[in-house]
């Protein structure tokens, strides 16, 4: 490195190396040393997402001394996506967000580079994953975050400390299950969701909705609201309707600040140990102003990606095959997709190939006392999981 360029460096990156120097409020085994600015600098991360957390995160990153950084997503450009997402503008509209994010940072932050990959994170081999040093998550999908978090548990190997990857996830969606969008809504979100989710297709059809047509989402509010009425429930309106159909909460730009910096925050403690990190979640509140928790995960002992025992369930005997299916669809802590299940090697229900899946169409209307015993075991495999799924299902 010149002379010229570390003197850019510690102009960039002064308020980041005035942290690394000082020698009060600091994590007791921290030692404030060149070497640790050096390591920032070659510490390869990797974020997965380009969305409205991922663009506040690769900025962060690109600020706080991190030059070697990664972004994978499979995702374009929509125009609903420029109010938040502000490494995007109108003529990106279309393009891939990963490559236009990186873009975009290379050049307002000269000396870091990004490097954008326009792909699912499952296209990807533990080979590619093991190259990070850590790993940041910033996406709106259930599946594809337990889907990373399984793969990073699996590539650990006790005998090398270099396996463990650290995961720092940030963001939720939120969403609301089938059952209770159908037949017991409570909330106005729910009448939104019913109208866009079943009653869409019940009048239109194949034809897609198109979320940035006002002639779409006014038929979705009027339709909303019908519905609402006839459950008494108030709050919906026209925006709102725009927010839930396109997965927009109010002040989502903050929010998304807000949760990006503590991810980035986070990062900037493990990889330099300057201040003790997070154990292990904080929950954070726009309701009650700047309000944070944070609190010590426990871990359950029937964890199907770290535990070696078999995860528990209890469902009714007297229900199909299919409406098990469905439960595990919508069971928060599962949310599986397109659920396959055997027994005891042999098979009850594959999706695919589909002459397989044909013949065996018939089990999904069988009751779970037709098909097997209270007690026993089942595997269940789906293609949001890297791992077969051991499930021991009692019938109550």
């Amino acid at each position: 490195m010149t002379d010229t360029q570390a003197i850019t460096d510690n102009k960039r990156w002064a308020g980041v190396y005035k942290l690394l120097d000082r020698n009060s409020r600091i994590h007791p085994e921290f030692e404030p040393q060149e070497e640790i600015k050096e390591f920032i600098k070659s510490c390869k991360i990797l974020v997965i997402g380009a969305g409205g957390l991922g663009c506040e995160i690769l900025k962060n990153l690109a600020l706080s001394g991190f030059c070697d950084i990664h972004v994978i997503d499979m995702d374009t450009i929509d125009v609903s996506n420029l109010n938040r997402q502000f490494l995007f503008r109108r003529a990106d509209v279309g393009k891939p967000k990963a490559v236009t994010a990186a873009e975009f940072v290379n050049r307002r932050v000269q000396g870091v580079e990004v490097t954008p990959h326009y792909c699912k994170i499952q296209d990807k081999d533990e080979d590619f994953y093991s190259e990070f040093a850590l790993i940041i998550c910033g996406l709106d999908s259930i599946e594809a975050r337990r889907w990373i978090n399984a793969t990073l548990v699996g590539m650990r190997d006790e005998d090398n400390p270099d396996s463990i990857k650290p995961l720092i996830d940030g963001g939720k969606p939120t969403g609301f299950p089938l059952c209770t969008i159908a037949n017991t809504p409570r909330l106005p979100e729910h009448c939104i969701e019913w109208a866009s989710v079943i009653e869409w297709s019940n009048r239109h059809g194949d034809r897609k909705m198109d979320t940035d047509d006002p002639k779409d989402i006014q038929w979705l509010y009027e339709t909303a609201l019908t519905r609402a009425e006839q459950y008494n429930i108030q709050g919906v309106t026209y925006s709102l309707t725009q927010g839930v159909v396109k997965n927009i909460i109010p002040a989502i730009a903050a929010t998304n600040a807000i949760v990006a910096a503590s991810c980035c925050n986070e990062a900037l403690k493990i990889a330099t140990t300057c201040a003790k990190n997070l154990n292990n979640y904080m929950m954070y509140s726009g309701n009650d102003s700047v309000y944070t928790y944070t609190f010590e995960h426990q871990r359950k002992d029937d964890c199907p990606v770290c535990s070696n025992s078999s995860t528990r369930l209890d469902f009714s005997g007297d229900k199909t095959l299919e409406d098990f299916m469905e439960y595990l669809k919508e069971k928060p802590d599962v949310q599986l997709k397109k659920p396959s299940f055997s027994l005891a090697g042999k098979p009850l229900y594959m999706q695919a190939p589909k002459p397989l899946e044909e013949a065996m169409r018939p089990n999904l209307s069988k009751t779970l006392n037709e098909l097997f015993s209270s007690g026993s075991e089942l595997t269940i495999t789906d293609s949001t999981l890297p791992f077969s799924l051991q499930t021991i299902v009692t019938f109550v």
